[in-house]
């Protein structure tokens, strides 16, 4: 039995393969290119070690695919014939994996923090629960689990940069910037390379307005994401987003095709439909056609692949975005497969298929309504999902593209209801008013003149 960087035993004998497994957490919690490559280090090393293939099982849930799932289902039987001699911690994490693969995140949820109680330290689970709440727009949960275990925490203790991160992130979703934003520049302090933690601060300063400060912040740290993972390409959306609201729609278009959605950049060739990519790069497109700018057939390829995704429900929050790229290239016929595709995951009683019952399905359907010019249709089919679609999970900032699909069909149909609803509903969510962000302005000037006339 040998001991891993943080003093908890893990059940293998062999002290190379309890540097690899370090090294392996060290890697996915600095979200490196290269750990599956560590993973295949540490699986040679101990070919008998179960938190090993528990670990690649994760990793293969974690692209949120339904490709990728066999690959976590073996993984997962592996893991049960050899947790006989596995820790009780090691054992609940084969059965975290064993829930996620099953669909009930929920009960993956409640064992990750079982094995937190006993063994806060164990940044593993924490990092996945943190991730899954994440996804699930949970942001109370992840409050709650980080500050659970932070007082265990120290700078001595190998990881607490990404729990620091974890910590500002979970805090400024939850509207806590002033605890957010330190915790966010202490990590990178501690690590200037960690993307989650120059994530954290970003959201801080997108949702303050502070758009200057967040150009400086990226453009600053981006050299020390040599190595990293498709996370950089969302912090280069993040910047994308402080030039949108500067006007400068150039910029944003250039940062598109050389830094989040560069089809020839070795990232997205090697994982072209990642579910975060999709989403940047939906969104993106989305809110600049909403300002009356040409986009070009940047659509194209997001349509060809969503055509290559439908049945694939795993990533609530990317249907909307595939949805978006459908009806954006008029692919009607390929927009109804992948709803009917919908329907019947719906029929599941996994935590996703309630999720994308509830609020995926109705903001689909008023996409293809949208697409069609009926936006009356659209608003009443999207209204009843609007006040919980938080639970398709992403950012505030990641779903303000859902709220602008809204809006836009509540100004085509000209609603004023539904515009002030959609107002209301912005100004609850950020720290400085809608008449602040670009893509509010005309909503507001729409009311204004309403009130006035």
């Amino acid at each position: 039995m040998q001991v891993d960087a943080r003093g908890l035993s893990i059940s293998t004998d062999r002290a190379d393969a309890a540097a690899c497994f370090d090294d392996l957490i060290a890697g996915y919690l600095r979200q490196r290119r290269d750990t599956p490559a560590r993973l295949d280090r540490l699986l040679a090393a101990d070919p008998d070690f179960a938190l090993a293939h528990c670990m690649r099982g994760y990793f293969a849930m974690l692209a949120f695919k339904q490709a990728s799932v066999p690959v976590a289902e073996e993984a997962a039987r592996t893991a049960r014939t050899l947790a006989g001699d596995a820790t009780p911690r090691e054992r609940l994490h084969v059965a975290a994996l064993t829930a996620w693969i099953a669909g009930d995140l929920n009960r993956a949820n409640r064992l990750w923090e079982q094995i937190l109680r006993a063994d806060p330290l164990d940044v593993v689970a924490f990092r996945l629960a943190h991730f899954v709440n994440f996804w699930l727009g949970r942001p109370q949960d992840m409050v709650a689990s980080v500050d659970r275990v932070l007082p265990t925490w120290s700078e001595e203790v190998p990881g607490y940069s990404a729990v620091l991160a974890c910590h500002s992130f979970a805090h400024e979703e939850a509207g806590d910037f002033l605890v957010a934003e330190p915790s966010g520049r202490r990590a990178i302090e501690l690590d200037p390379g960690d993307l989650w933690a120059a994530h954290a601060v970003a959201h801080v300063l997108e949702s303050q307005g502070r758009r200057s400060e967040g150009i400086d912040w990226i453009t600053a740290l981006a050299p020390g994401w040599e190595g990293s993972h498709n996370l950089q390409h969302h912090l280069w959306w993040h910047c994308a987003l402080f030039r949108l609201e500067y006007g400068d729609y150039a910029a944003v278009l250039d940062l598109y095709d050389t830094r989040f959605r560069n089809l020839e950049a070795p990232l997205t060739v090697a994982s072209p439909d990642v579910y975060i990519d999709v989403q940047n790069a939906a969104a993106t497109l989305f809110k600049l056609e909403r300002l009356g700018v040409d986009v070009g057939r940047r659509w194209e390829e997001l349509a060809d692949k969503a055509e290559a995704r439908i049945g694939d429900c795993l990533s609530a929050f990317t249907l909307p975005h595939w949805l978006m790229a459908l009806t954006a290239t008029g692919r009607t016929s390929a927009a109804e497969r992948m709803i009917a595709a919908m329907r019947i995951f719906a029929e599941g009683e996994g935590t996703v298929n309630g999720i994308v019952r509830d609020y995926a399905l109705p903001i689909a359907e008023a996409q293809l309504a949208r697409a069609s010019g009926d936006h009356v249709a659209a608003l009443r089919l999207m209204r009843p999902a609007i006040g919980g679609m938080y639970r398709l999970g992403g950012s505030h900032t990641q779903q303000d593209v859902l709220e602008q699909l809204f809006v836009d069909s509540a100004l085509k149909a000209d609603s004023i209801a539904d515009i002030r609803l959609a107002l209301e509903r912005v100004a609850g969510l950020r720290a400085i008013p809608p008449e602040r962000f670009i893509g509010w302005r005309d909503a507001l000037g729409r009311l204004v003149a309403e009130d006035a006339g």
